[in-house]
């Protein structure tokens, strides 16, 4: 049965309605960022560039990469985005636009964020990677689909009662990376534990400015957990979303974060743009093992 207008929006030109694209826009190699200005800071490595588009916070430059096709979509910030990022970029290649049906080969898309964060743990040193094994969803989108086989129960039952986690919040929620790309970007300059993604940047990470928070030693609890060796290593508000959905749709999903922050520490990197530039080497470089 086709999908309906309503469901599946697209723009006059045939394109996906938030990111402006169509199929053939995108490549099956995808970096994500959040900041739209870092688009261009990786797209500025390609050999060349095919495509270049951009709608509201959604920048998208496709292009080839000493030999690879690639793609780089900004997504802005939070998950609510996450959920519009992936499930478009899902749709575009596993939905036929002219029959709005269900592909019958589903095609399974290899999707790397590149970010930044801050660090939980002082071993996880400013001006460092970090590789996120797992992403610890608090933002409770991911409620909103059917995650039941892809979520780690023991482990967050263990988290809500170590933290003694607040009823009225969202039950967190674990979902693991894709190995096969974990394979190819671990090494010795990545730290590798738990991300907590989080709902917002202030109160939610445990920032008080003005306004204080339900739980103040949220963030030293989640330096202390530790649950047979995983430890939350940082901080921010996206990656959990990417593996969950990620995850249902059958994508490869991986988060490499620049640490430009240590909470523990209150230290804040002196050249985070230095750092991210960094992250974008590593990550291509790597890439081309795919």
């Amino acid at each position: 049965m086709p999908i309906k207008d309503s469901e599946l929006i697209l723009n006059p030109d045939g394109s996906v309605y938030h990111l402006n694209l169509r199929p053939e826009h995108i490549a099956n190699t995808i970096i994500l960022v959040g900041d739209q200005d870092r688009v261009s800071k990786i797209s500025k490595h390609f050999d060349t560039v095919e495509y270049s588009i951009q709608k509201r916070e959604f920048k998208t430059e496709t292009g080839v990469y000493k030999g690879k096709r690639l793609s780089v979509v900004s997504t802005g910030i939070g998950c609510d985005n996450i959920d519009i990022v992936l499930n478009e970029l899902d749709a575009l290649v596993n939905i036929d636009f002219e029959t709005r049906t269900l592909k019958t080969d589903l095609t399974s898309l290899n999707i790397i964020r590149v970010g930044t964060s801050g660090s939980l743990q002082k071993e996880v040193p400013v001006d460092s990677f970090a590789l996120s094994a797992y992403g610890l969803d608090f933002s409770g989108m991911l409620h909103f689909y059917d995650i039941e086989r892809i979520r780690h129960k023991p482990f967050e039952d263990a988290f809500v009662a170590f933290t003694k986690w607040n009823s009225n919040k969202s039950h967190p929620v674990l979902i693991q990376n894709s190995k096969t790309l974990e394979a190819i970007f671990a090494s010795e300059e990545t730290n590798s534990g738990v991300t907590a993604t989080a709902s917002g940047f202030y109160g939610p990470q445990g920032r008080v400015l003005r306004l204080t928070t339900e739980d103040p030693i949220l963030n030293d609890r989640l330096h202390d957990f530790d649950y047979d060796g995983l430890k939350v290593v940082n901080f921010e508000m996206e990656t959990a979303a990417i593996y969950g959905l990620s995850a249902l749709l059958g994508h490869n999903a991986l988060s490499l974060n620049a640490i430009i922050a240590n909470r523990a520490t209150g230290q804040f990197s002196e050249n985070p743009g230095l750092l991210v530039e960094r992250l974008i080497s590593y990550t291509l470089n790597r890439i081309l093992s795919l």
